[in-house]
């Protein structure tokens, strides 16, 4: 009669499915080519493009509605610091246009103000 020994259960534990959930949509990382911050079920995206600034919000891959939201971003790029209001730009996105630096040693802070929640302070490291 097989016994299975508490090694094989361990080792076919960690190779089921649910452990690679990440892989089938589950991913909190970055999607639109950001940099990814979750805080609770929320993942907020920061995208930092020469012209503009993105801020993606989602659930789970859902979007999380933004457009009574507001944010504030203050970019550190070496000496220079440059403040930007993010204003609703979409259905999960909160945006500004301008002339934003970005790269390695380029640090984001971000305070998001959404109705009837905490505001919330978010910090990106830029890549």
């Amino acid at each position: 009669m097989f016994r299975p020994s508490a090694a094989f259960i361990l080792v076919a534990a960690l190779m089921s499915e649910p452990l690679f959930a990440a892989e089938q949509g589950h991913s909190h990382g970055p999607r639109y080519g950001g940099v990814a911050r979750e805080v609770g079920e929320v993942t907020y995206e920061l995208v930092v493009k020469p012209d503009v600034m993105t801020l993606y919000a989602s659930d789970h891959g859902k979007p999380v509605p933004m457009r009574d939201a507001s944010a504030e971003a203050t970019v550190y790029a070496g000496n220079d610091r440059t403040t930007v209001k993010l204003a609703p730009a979409g259905e999960n996105t909160l945006a500004a246009k301008g002339s934003f630096k970005s790269g390695v040693g380029v640090r984001v802070a971000v305070n998001v103000m959404r109705p009837a929640q905490r505001d919330l302070r978010l910090t990106f490291n830029l890549k």
